[in-house]
């Protein structure tokens, strides 16, 4: 009997979020936070333009981490090692925000059993960003350059939550990551991003 394989390149793309060291912080982010109608209106994101734009190409996965708005890194682990079975060789890996310092932390601790090809983070934070809570890098970032065969950065310099000097440090602790760098991206919260659709066809 004939097994059905999918033979299309795979993306897995990690989402957003916020991290507190304590229940109590993130309570007090609760009740500072500012409710605006755009936040309360559903907006489409750059993920979903790349899925339409690619997904004759590219099988996606994008999975719903565990309590995104008090996320813990623990539970992000588990549940990003579920989809291990589903996994291919040559995967494309793409964090954004919360989602970029998960990558980058989950890949300098771990060894995941599946070729990479392709690593890419975007307005990553690092140690030096608020909101980052248990998702603090705590090694040394040399085991992602172990296991990505490629490694690409997209900052802006007018991001507004995660400081545009964080993509230097990434820099230093992996050199032969390529950097780019926008002024006026902000958080990359934009509906088209075509600059990463380019970076996953290449």
């Amino acid at each position: 009997m004939f097994k059905f394989i999918n033979m299309k390149k795979q993306i897995i793309f990690i989402h957003g979020g916020d991290s507190f060291d304590s229940y109590d912080e993130y309570l007090k982010y609760l009740k500072e936070k500012e409710c605006s109608l755009d936040r309360l209106e559903p907006r489409k994101r750059w993920i979903e333009d790349a899925v339409n734009k690619s997904e004759d190409k590219f099988q996606f996965f994008i999975p719903q981490m565990p309590n995104k708005n008090n996320a813990v890194y623990e539970e992000w682990k588990i549940w990003f090692e579920k989809m291990l079975p589903f996994i291919n060789d040559d995967v494309i890996m793409i964090g954004h925000s919360l989602g970029g310092i998960f990558l980058a932390k989950y890949l300098s601790e771990n060894t995941y059993p599946k070729k990479i090809k392709k690593l890419i983070l975007v307005a990553p934070p690092h140690n030096n960003t608020l909101g980052v809570g248990s998702f603090k890098i705590e090694k040394s970032l040399d085991n992602i350059s172990k296991q990505c065969d490629d490694i690409q950065l997209f900052q802006s310099e007018d991001d507004p939550a995660v400081p545009a000097s964080e993509a230097q440090i990434y820099k230093k602790d992996l050199p032969e990551i390529n950097l780019h760098i926008f002024k006026d991206k902000g958080h990359f919260m934009q509906e088209t991003f075509p600059e990463i659709i380019e970076e996953i066809e290449k």
